[in-house]
């Protein structure tokens, strides 16, 4: 499960976090693995069963009104209490003062005090954001992620069938290419995994007796992206060997992260043009998320008609349909 430490956060500038560290500074190597963020006020109350260690406390403008009310000795006692939960860091919002006790208890403990200038529903929602990006489960793949007509398809298939000689030619039709060679996905919810590249090779595409191309500077800031859904995965696979669909009623998919992708696998063979084949595969996936199956729309025509009754009876072609009469 992917983790990171309080310094991670506390360095952390891009996503408006505004964190200052006030104590605490031992336990900047604590570990963050859940996204969700927790206030403690029932814990300050006394009520300590729901409080979850590895989550970010967050302390607002409620939590030490609320210490402010109590006496001094039982401040500390609610305060001691909550410090030796093992906390993975504690977050004070709005700018708030820290009470002094809370500031001794956290160096004593080795529990990060830190504290934001923002508001606390502005905090946990960007901590929350930041996390989830973060936290994300993910894997990387061998292949070619492209945009083409807005949907994310993963090329793939064994080393040499064409993978980004195909890729090219896509983007030399207008699409885009979002990674070549690795893929980085990354579940970013239930059914949602989003494809990336590696910082190193991004927008770099490998072409056997080329070499190395930066498609950004080749064919502009238009025929690339940064990230990109994955929404149909294409398997490359030699001609021979495989049984391959011809009607498409058979539904596959890849699982991709506990994510079920759909998945074509297309033969390659001599004078197949494969950007058109992934092309209009792509086309036939927006249509299918529109409810609209040209197999299957084929597939119930036939059943509808195979069930109709035959209105007259065949007469064997050549038969002679003369009678006695006509004979005599």
């Amino acid at each position: 499960m992917p983790t990171i430490t309080v310094q991670d956060l506390l360095n952390e500038r891009s996503s408006q976090l505004q964190l200052e560290i006030l104590a605490g500074e031992a336990g900047l190597s604590n570990k963050i693995s859940i996204p969700r963020i927790q206030k403690p006020a029932l814990a300050l109350a006394g009520y300590l069963a729901q409080v979850h260690p590895d989550r970010i406390q967050i302390l607002g403008k409620s939590e030490l009104e609320y210490l402010k009310t109590l006496p001094k000795e039982e401040a500390l006692k609610r305060i001691i209490a909550l410090c030796q939960l093992s906390l993975s860091c504690l977050i004070i919002t709005s700018n708030l003062k820290a009470p002094p006790e809370l500031v001794t208890c956290a160096n004593s403990r080795g529990v990060p005090l830190l504290k934001s200038s923002a508001l606390s529903s502005a905090l946990i929602s960007r901590i929350t954001s930041y996390l989830e990006e973060r936290l994300a489960p993910e894997t990387s793949v061998h292949g070619v992620l492209l945009d083409i007509f807005g949907v994310g398809v993963l090329i793939k298939g064994k080393s040499g069938v064409g993978k980004s000689e195909c890729a090219l030619e896509l983007i030399v039709r207008g699409h885009r290419l979002v990674a070549d060679d690795v893929v980085k996905l990354k579940l970013r919810s239930a059914e949602v995994i989003i494809g990336s590249s590696p910082e190193l090779s991004r927008y770099l595409i490998e072409i056997r007796g080329l070499g190395i191309l930066n498609v950004k500077e080749l064919f502009g800031i238009t025929s690339v992206r940064y990230r990109k859904r994955v929404e149909l995965m294409v398997n490359l696979e030699e001609w021979w060997g495989h049984s391959h669909e011809r009607l498409g009623l058979v539904k596959q998919t890849v699982n991709l992260l506990a994510v079920d992708i759909p998945l074509v696998n297309i033969p390659v063979g001599p004078g197949r043009n494969l950007a058109i084949i992934i092309e209009v595969a792509a086309r036939n996936q927006l249509l299918k998320l529109r409810g609209y199956n040209s197999a299957e729309i084929l597939d119930q025509k036939l059943t509808d008609q195979l069930k109709q009754p035959t209105e007259k009876p065949l007469t064997a072609v050549g038969a002679d349909k003369s009678t006695d009469a006509d004979i005599e």
